[in-house]
């Protein structure tokens, strides 16, 4: 198995979040199959959940960032991803997050993953600022950008989500301490 190297390894008090590994794939296709993905352009084929799980293996290459998987740091296992995402055609750099494990539900590990991440791509990438596009009628995630500090600044049209709404996060002022 071939392994991107270079993606830094972040640390929270349960999750290790890291680059993304073929063996993650199944846990992520069976999620994009699934209703939960309905905010995210899915129910998606595996095909198709190939090409999501590829689009964000490529963004760490092309871009130098990407979501991490969030994996339990006891276990290992993969729980989600999170993390800093660009990718051509979006407004600006956007902070996402996605529960992969219907288990790992409810438990703050989105919120812990990804203020991790937004700590990360403020220091690490220099980042003054980020979003949250969120498709309207997800109403777990705006409770997340709000428990985040996020706040509801737009609502537009998407193409493949429909309507979005954009959620804009505290800048570093705000979260780094």
């Amino acid at each position: 198995m071939i392994q991107l190297t270079g993606i830094p390894e972040l640390e929270t008090e349960r999750l290790i979040l890291r680059g993304p590994l073929t063996s993650d794939f199944e846990l992520w296709a069976e999620c994009a199959a699934s209703d939960r993905a309905r905010y995210i352009g899915g129910p998606l084929d595996r095909g198709l959940a190939w090409r999501g799980f590829c689009h964000m293996t490529g963004h760490w290459l092309h871009r130098g960032y990407s979501m991490f998987v969030f994996a339990d740091k006891v276990t290992g296992q993969a729980l989600g991803m999170a993390g800093p995402w660009f990718p051509e055609g979006w407004p600006e750099p956007e902070i996402g997050w996605t529960i992969w494990a219907r288990a790992a539900e409810g438990k703050g590990y989105a919120h812990e993953a990804a203020t991790a991440a937004r700590r990360w791509a403020y220091e690490a990438l220099g980042w003054t600022t980020a979003i949250s596009l969120i498709a309207e009628g997800n109403a777990r995630s705006a409770a997340l950008a709000t428990r985040m500090g996020a706040h509801l600044e737009s609502t537009r049209t998407d193409q493949i989500h429909g309507q979005v709404q954009t959620w804009r996060h505290p800048g570093p002022e705000g979260v780094l301490q």
